[in-house]
């Protein structure tokens, strides 16, 4: 169940291209998906229970939106709380309840919000049932839940064809309702449990039914503009423009059943390998690529340089690689600001043997917050490639340098922060850092 939908039920595993501009999968994320789904084969005897992730699952950054008992994490589109009139948990399902008035029922969204996820659902309908999954939804006063959010139509085809009172085309299950239809059918009958998987990966969407793609697209592409303009959308001018928002569940009325709904956010390249698009420089040092890496050395100024995102991060995982060609006396920021070379932030280190890898610097304030432990320093191999994996979440951060955990550290000043990423280049002359598999993940 990772990177391009995989076929869970039946055992059967399609790894995608890694190198696909889509992908920010690497190696140990594939390997982890293939025991899973080999464990997932080995009989009902180890079947996973329901409503639960995998160890697998836990590492490669999945996350349990339901857990079977509690509406926690949920709650009613344009609503303060859980709509226990329209929703309720049911043997460890999540279920739209049917409207005995013929009432159309009520949304239900996640509390958080995601902008590039690979979303994991099983759904099963009754009779006459209409429901739907949308995504990066955005709440507007005055406007439906479908305003604004794409929809992944679940439905009980059959009975909706028999009635022939709309036509049908865009509006089977796995369709992007009213967009696009689905490439082929591929629903279990009225009674069984269907799989559902949606990955949205910038402007690029997938929809898969049952471990096969059944629609795929790109936003805001001109044939989307196009089909969007001959939609029942076209006088909408928010639809599919948000760039991040809530997962939602529609609530039309008709008995669905919901149940292992996860999701895992999908990590952004910071670095493409080729060039510093999406970047700037700040400073007078030397900021380049030299066989797909990220290289800064020191200039003829031999003053402090940075290369920062132009993109600003709030809550984010960052996983970086480094090897310290010469001096290496350099440091990553987060939720810092520049005017020229005047940063103003915060620095998880990156120097020498002995002066604190891993630690945390506020730049013009308050110094030092946090060393690591000087027995923490054998984690950094100097001349090598280092990995370096940085969690900022509100007021919280956490350093890893190869595996090893160096600092954790709360700080309400930080926690009100926001700004960008920046690489450094430290003042001083004789420098040479090298920079490779920058990916961040938002939070």
């Amino acid at each position: 169940m990772f990177g391009r939908r995989r076929g869970i039920s039946d055992c059967r595993l399609q790894i995608a291209d890694c190198r696909s501009p889509h992908s920010a999968r690497n190696l140990v994320e594939i390997i982890l998906a293939v025991l899973f789904v080999i464990s997932g084969c080995a009989g009902a005897a180890v079947q996973q229970p329901i409503n639960t992730l995998s160890a697998a699952e836990v590492e490669a950054g999945w996350q349990l939106l339901f857990d079977g008992e509690s509406t926690d994490g949920w709650r009613g589109y344009d609503r303060v709380g859980f709509p226990n009139e329209a929703w309720e948990v049911r043997d460890g399902n999540l279920v739209t309840l049917a409207q005995e008035d013929g009432g159309s029922g009520v949304d239900l969204i996640t509390e958080e919000q995601f902008e590039n996820f690979e979303l994991s659902i099983e759904f099963q309908l009754t009779a006459v049932g209409n429901s739907g999954i949308l995504y990066r939804v955005v709440e507007r006063e005055g406007e439906a839940i479908w305003y604004n959010a794409p929809e992944y139509q679940v439905l009980d085809d059959s009975a909706h064809l028999a009635m022939g009172t709309m036509d049908m085309h865009k509006h089977l299950t796995g369709d992007n309702y009213d967009i696009h239809a689905s490439s082929v059918r591929a629903s279990n009958p009225i009674g069984e449990w269907n799989h559902a998987a949606i990955i949205v990966d910038n402007g690029h969407v997938e929809h898969w039914l049952n471990g096969v793609k059944t629609v795929e697209y790109e936003i805001e592409s001109p044939e989307w503009e196009a089909l969007v303009s001959e939609s029942k959308f076209a006088e909408y001018p928010h639809y599919g423009r948000t760039k991040r928002g809530h997962v939602g569940l529609q609530g039309y009325g008709r008995l669905v059943f919901y149940r292992n709904i996860k999701i895992r956010r999908i990590p952004q390249r910071l670095f493409n390998s080729q060039n510093l698009e999406g970047w700037r420089i700040h400073g007078t040092e030397r900021w380049y690529v030299e066989n797909g890496e990220l290289v800064c050395e020191s200039g003829p100024d031999e003053e402090y340089g940075y290369l920062a995102t132009e993109k600003t991060y709030k809550d984010f995982d960052l996983t970086l690689e480094f090897k310290q060609e010469a001096d290496g006396n350099s440091g990553v920021f987060f939720r810092s600001s520049l005017e020229g070379t005047r940063i103003t932030g915060w620095q998880a280190e990156v120097a020498p043997p002995g002066n604190f890898t891993g630690g945390i610097y506020e730049s013009y304030g308050r110094g030092w917050l946090i060393q690591p432990d000087s027995i923490k320093d054998e984690a950094l191999r100097m001349g090598e490639w280092n990995t370096m994996r940085v969690r900022v979440v509100g007021d919280h951060v956490t350093t890893w340098l190869n595996g090893v955990q160096m600092i954790d550290l709360v700080d309400e000043k930080m926690g009100e922060a926001d700004g960008v990423i920046a690489l450094q280049i430290h003042s001083g002359g004789g420098i040479k850092v090298r920079w490779r598999n920058l990916f961040v993940t938002e939070l």
